[in-house]
């Protein structure tokens, strides 16, 4: 059939539909939430969340460039898991893709479960009181988060088609009313908004200078680098492409540039109008959100739109990171490191449909995670680790990669110049390092009920656990009598 490769996958994402893959994965709780409640997590963070957003892009922006040297090269399902088996080792790209994998099914679950305090801020805000306490209650915020998840499951397994005929529209409706929230932020000042709480609580608000810290601000700057993850979708797309070592580059450049430029206009606005000692205080005791803080100053009628508008790029979110968490499954399958059902596809929708379904059981896995640890906090840690350390490897692949695989490395499509693929991929290494070991320490240092509310003994179970099923697997193809090495050094075939 044309259009769809061997494995039955559909190639039917074009350049809008890749472009909308990243950037619904990465505008969502990533802007609306997380710039706010990182006032919680990284205290001292103060009035410096911007410049930690520019300081957390440029290792990022390094990042993007090496996975679009390597998807122009390796445009398959799966992305970063064929990058790092073909370019370092079989080993290291099934552990570390299968730790991203795990971190970004919990990012699903967290971005799930915080949707609903996004409802919650809405009933507030029509003095739906009863209502609003109602969406308070434990069990009703886990059920709701629960139904939100599986519906874009479903939506993901009818198929490319139905999927964007969901996130493209979305995005744009997402676009329109951010727009909005941008505009409202820049009327307003912190003085309106000192004001209007002194009229509606009778108290005030002293929005006061803060001490600059190096540590704290590449602490923020590691926390919120988590808010660059889509090109990362875009690369596990690559069995759904149109023409894609042309297009993939290409969707992770745009993606780059339009979210950087969003990110910076967006928490500019909000800090402009809401003092961040306001913004710390309120974290330590509920859910902020963007929303929640601009209905202070802005008329009921106005807040309840923007607050439906915040709601729908969290909605964005679920279906671009479903499709990415299920490639690397799929992939896997392909390879024999995992259960050849997880590779089935349906006949009708062309979709890996038990792929999706497994990593809709783990995101679950986050709902419940998120509800029970207090603190979705630990969920976006956990994703966190895992992306870090997968971003670095894709800089290593990007060293490596003409020497493991010179047949494969003759494709690169972008960049071509060697010494600049050199310049682009150490530096980027270097720069991840050094965020990965901050996260870390901030991690180590954390106080927790627990120790497995510290997010990196997580990721290290779930690592063991990576290395336990590939040695597995590992003795099983050898069995069989599979050349392994043959194996990895080629692209999985495609018609």
């Amino acid at each position: 059939m044309k259009g769809v490769t061997s494995q039955g996958l559909s190639r039917q994402l074009g350049l809008a539909g890749l472009a909308a893959t990243g950037i619904c994965s990465m505008i969502g709780a990533s802007i609306y939430v997380v710039p706010f409640m990182i006032q919680r997590n990284v205290p001292g963070i103060g009035p410096f969340v911007l410049p930690a957003f520019l300081l957390a892009a440029l290792p990022a922006a390094l990042a993007a460039f090496s996975y679009a040297i390597l998807a122009s090269a390796m445009p398959r399902a799966g992305g970063s898991y064929i990058f790092a088996s073909r370019a370092l080792s079989p080993y290291l790209g099934f552990v570390a893709s299968f730790s991203q994998w795990f971190g970004l099914s919990i990012a699903i679950g967290v971005v799930s479960y915080v949707i609903v305090p996004f409802l919650r801020d809405m009933a507030e805000v029509l003095q739906w009181d009863r209502l609003a306490d109602w969406l308070e209650v434990g069990w009703v915020r886990v059920l709701l988060s629960l139904i939100i998840l599986w519906t874009f499951v479903w939506v993901n397994v009818r198929g490319i088609k139905w999927y964007k005929r969901t996130l493209i529209p979305l995005m744009v409706m997402m676009f329109g009313l951010g727009a909005l929230v941008i505009a409202t932020g820049l009327f307003y000042t912190q003085a309106d908004f000192t004001n209007a709480i002194l009229n509606q609580q009778g108290e005030i608000i002293h929005a006061g200078p803060a001490a600059f810290n190096w540590t704290t601000l590449l602490s923020g700057a590691a926390l919120l680098f988590a808010s660059f993850i889509g090109f990362d979708s875009i690369a596990q797309a690559g069995g759904e492409a149109k023409d894609p070592s042309r297009l993939l580059p290409r969707a992770i450049g745009v993606t780059m540039i339009t979210v950087t430029a969003f990110y910076f206009l967006f928490t500019y606005a909000l800090y402009h109008a809401v003092p961040w000692n306001y913004v710390a205080r309120e974290a330590l005791v509920k859910d902020v959100t963007a929303p929640g803080l601009l209905s202070i100053v802005m008329p009921s009628e106005l807040s309840v739109f923007i607050l439906a508008g915040a709601t729908i790029a969290l909605f964005n979110d679920l279906p671009a990171m479903i499709l990415s968490v299920s490639r690397l499954m799929f992939s896997w399958a392909e390879d024999g490191i995992f259960p050849k059902r997880i590779a089935s596809i349906h006949p009708i929708h062309h979709t890996p449909g038990e792929a999706i379904r497994a990593s809709g059981l783990m995101a679950s896995v986050g709902i419940l995670g998120s509800h029970f640890a207090g603190d979705f906090f630990l969920g976006v840690d956990i994703m966190v680790t895992s992306m870090l350390v997968n971003y670095l490897l894709m800089c290593l692949c990007v060293l490596y990669l003409p020497k493991r695989n010179p047949a494969i490395a003759q494709h690169i499509a972008v960049f071509k110049s060697r010494r600049l693929q050199k310049l682009v991929a150490g530096t980027g290494t270097l720069l991840l390092f050094v965020f990965l070991l901050i996260h870390l320490v901030k991690d180590f240092s954390s106080e927790v009920g627990a120790w497995y509310f510290h997010s990196t003994f997580v990721w290290l179970t779930v690592m063991a656990i990576a290395t336990c099923i590939f040695w597995w697997k590992w003795k099983v193809l050898k069995n069989q009598g599979i050349n392994t090495r043959e194996l990895y050094r080629n692209l999985p075939a495609e018609s």
